[in-house]
């Protein structure tokens, strides 16, 4: 899946250079105040994928002594900053220019050229489009979009195509309110335009900051995944029980699993070791992410024993 981002986020960034600079040009041909909008909504998302490619250089940092964990949750710190970026540069700005644009009308000009650029860039952004909704297709499976992404523990797959979405709704948004502003000879048309493309992108950062602040402050395998593993456990002959189970995720493709179980009685040392082997082994094969397993035992004590000793026994 790392190939299939790395490939979404590179279309996205050279696609988003090219258009940036269009629109711009475009816009101080003709002066319109969604074209400005557009060309900062582009800028603003080249510069989010250069920040997806440094959390996702900065999550691959092997775990040292200050974090035995690793550094996996880089990459949903780089997340939440894009989704801020955009809410802050991409949104507040483009309001603000549309804002302006209302108190103090400029009749456009040349407005041929903002078609031009508009539909060019629409062929840019759907090529984007659809490079990334394919690097997202191995996580979708049979789920609805919406479920897959939020299914998905990788920002940076689910990042880009919401920007591609966002920028191609953009697009559309600019493309009515310029002409409407030439159909009416009226500028605030345009203007407006540009404070709807703003309060999309707030929108389309608060939907990222919110699937992105989950994971970032601690989010657990799905419910499929933790049932699975109940299951693993309890078939094994030694343990009869799983009393509570633990998961979080620290990056994209490492999770750490704690489990309190109860074992059989009676257990000899040998036993109990080949029994712990054997569950990590058996839940390793059946979920690679896995990486991280601590396991903790009340049952290691004689039946009438009342207050059983707790032993962790972790990998």
């Amino acid at each position: 899946m790392a190939a299939e981002s790395h490939r979404a986020i590179t279309a996205a960034i050279l696609a988003n250079v090219a258009i940036a600079a269009t629109k711009f040009t475009a816009a101080a041909i003709t002066g319109s105040s969604a074209m400005i909008s557009e060309g900062i909504h582009s800028l603003v998302d080249t510069g989010n994928g250069g920040l997806l490619f440094l959390g996702i250089y900065k999550s691959r940092k092997p775990a040292d002594e200050e974090h035995p964990f690793g550094y996996g949750k880089e990459l949903y710190f780089w997340s939440l900053i894009v989704a801020l970026v955009i809410f802050a540069v991409g949104g507040g700005i483009s309001a603000y220019e549309g804002l302006l644009h209302i108190l103090h009308p400029v009749p456009q000009k040349n407005v041929y050229w903002n078609y031009l650029i508009l539909a060019l860039a629409l062929i840019f952004e759907s090529i984007s489009f659809f490079v990334a909704a394919k690097s997202f297709m191995p996580l979708k499976k049979n789920h609805s979009w919406w479920r897959a992404i939020h299914r998905s523990k990788d920002p940076a797959s689910f990042t880009i195509l919401f920007e591609d979405s966002a920028a191609i709704l953009g697009l559309l948004i600019a493309l009515a309110g310029i002409f409407l502003a030439d159909r009416y000879d009226n500028p605030i048309f345009d203007g407006g335009a540009s404070i709807v493309i703003g309060a999309l992108l707030a929108a389309v950062a608060m939907l990222l900051g919110y699937e992105t602040k989950g994971l970032l402050v601690g989010e657990g395998a799905d419910r499929e995944t933790l049932d699975d593993i109940r299951r693993l456990v309890r078939a094994d002959p030694v343990v009869l029980d799983v009393n509570r189970m633990l998961t979080m995720y620290f990056g994209p493709n490492t999770i750490l699993l704690a489990m309190d179980l109860r074992f059989r009685k009676n257990l000899s040392g040998r036993e109990m070791e080949e029994s712990i082997k054997r569950l990590e082994s058996q839940i390793r094969r059946r979920h690679d992410k896995i990486q991280h397993i601590f396991i903790e035992s009340d049952s290691l004590v004689p039946p009438d024993d009342s207050e059983p000793k707790r032993e962790p026994i972790s990998s």
